[in-house]
């Protein structure tokens, strides 16, 4: 009886360099097969970092958003592009979040402390 032991396509397997800003280039043809864009989700599984594309079908704040805008009076061509202008404040945010977290991981900026931020209970 054999036994058939799966091995993973060599043809998807490239060695990419990680530079010193711990940048890496993805090889086009996975960038392509991918339909990759200039956002990608990074996550660590398993000891393994993967690079997967980012779907933002539906925001999760979306509903929420639209709730707010509906209970304010908003409707037809003014609530799409209020709703426009609270979605891309949020993803302005978000990005000012990520990027103030990766200097105070690098090193660059100093962490809040729970006081800071809330106050002392003194």
């Amino acid at each position: 009886m054999a036994i058939n032991i799966l091995e993973p396509d060599i043809t998807d397997r490239k060695i990419i360099s990680v530079s010193r800003k711990r940048q890496i280039t993805i090889p086009l043809q996975f960038y392509n097969q991918l339909g990759l864009g200039s956002e990608v989700e990074c996550l660590l599984e398993d000891g393994k970092i993967i690079i997967q594309p980012l779907h933002r079908g539906s925001s999760e704040f979306s509903v929420e958003i639209l709730r707010e805008l509906v209970s304010e009076g908003y409707s037809g061509d003014e609530l799409v592009k209020q709703f426009e202008t609270q979605s891309n404040n949020i993803k302005r945010a978000v990005t000012n979040i990520l990027e103030e977290a990766d200097a105070i991981a690098a090193g660059e900026k100093p962490a809040a402390s729970f006081d800071d931020i809330f106050g002392s209970e003194d």
